[in-house]
């Protein structure tokens, strides 16, 4: 995992209880207290998810909860934000699916 284990200012990174969960069916260890972007983010995971119509990879933005971008499935609740969900021993993460036009499926509004 990549961390800062030692701050110039800061001092030394306390110790915590590892955490085990999935992401996409792959097992990762967290630390407790993460949330499951920083989980993600110490395990070289940036994408997220995948935008609904356009299929571009989609990561953390904001981190603070504002905007939506780091959604993800989280013990198959949709919609979770990544950087607000803490994670849990065990807990299923699952990142977002390209998901199909709705308003291409059946034809265009402007026929």
């Amino acid at each position: 995992m990549d961390r800062i284990n030692h701050h110039p200012i800061l001092g030394e990174r306390p110790k915590k209880e590892a955490v085990t969960f999935t992401f996409d069916n792959t097992t990762y260890v967290g630390e407790e207290g993460d949330t499951v972007a920083v989980a993600l983010l110490s395990n070289d995971i940036r994408t997220l998810r995948h935008h609904e119509e356009s299929g571009s990879a989609r990561g953390i933005y904001c981190n603070i909860g504002h905007c939506f971008e780091c959604r993800v499935t989280v013990n198959d609740i949709e919609g979770c934000r990544a950087c607000l969900t803490v994670i849990e021993d065990n807990m299923k993460v699952e990142s977002g699916k390209r998901l199909p036009n709705p308003l291409k499926q059946g034809g265009s509004f402007d026929e």
